[in-house]
């Protein structure tokens, strides 16, 4: 896994309209963008010189917000995911937050399970991820958090952060 920058922004934002709906990813030009703010980083796996997984983060003073993480399809499913995460709480030595969907369909529980044998915990605070572009829906998620699950205070903050820097809505 490594580092990438904007030159490599096709092939990630490809993988992303892959694997999230519209409303789980910002437009393509201001998601381009954020590659320029000093917070926000994204590390891929490649094979064969291809971009075949991603993972974008916000470096924050006290955690690390993975706010998207993909692999392509035919890598899903053979330990890439595991290894991506893993590498990622390595790097940065701060515990790492991401948001996920309500376990409601059974998708979003094999999620959930998925980063619990990461070492995630899900913390069950109300939660609603603002739009990320205009004329985009908020949605209704949770966090998870690594090393342990956090305090409601603990959350707040986190919260107030995401909504602050990565979602300017406070």
């Amino acid at each position: 896994m490594k580092e990438i920058y904007v030159d490599r922004f096709e092939e990630i934002f490809e993988i992303m309209c892959e694997s999230f709906p519209a409303d789980e990813r910002r437009k393509k030009e201001e998601q381009r963008g954020l590659f320029a703010l000093p917070e926000y980083r994204v590390f891929a796996c490649e094979q064969k010189g291809k971009i075949i997984g991603f993972i974008a983060i916000w470096e924050f003073d006290d955690f690390v917000y993975v706010e998207h993480f993909a692999l392509t399809e035919s890598c899903r499913g053979l330990g890439l995911g595991s290894k991506m995460l893993k590498e990622t709480a390595k790097l940065f030595e701060k515990p790492l937050c991401l948001e996920v969907e309500p376990p409601t369909t059974d998708i979003a529980r094999r999620r959930i399970r998925f980063y619990e044998r990461n070492g995630m915990y899900f913390n069950d605070y109300e939660y609603v991820q603002p739009p990320l572009s205009e004329g985009q829906n908020s949605l209704p998620l949770k966090i998870m958090t690594s090393g342990k699950k956090i305090s409601k205070d603990k959350f707040e903050k986190i919260k107030n952060t995401l909504y602050k820097y990565v979602y300017k809505v406070i």
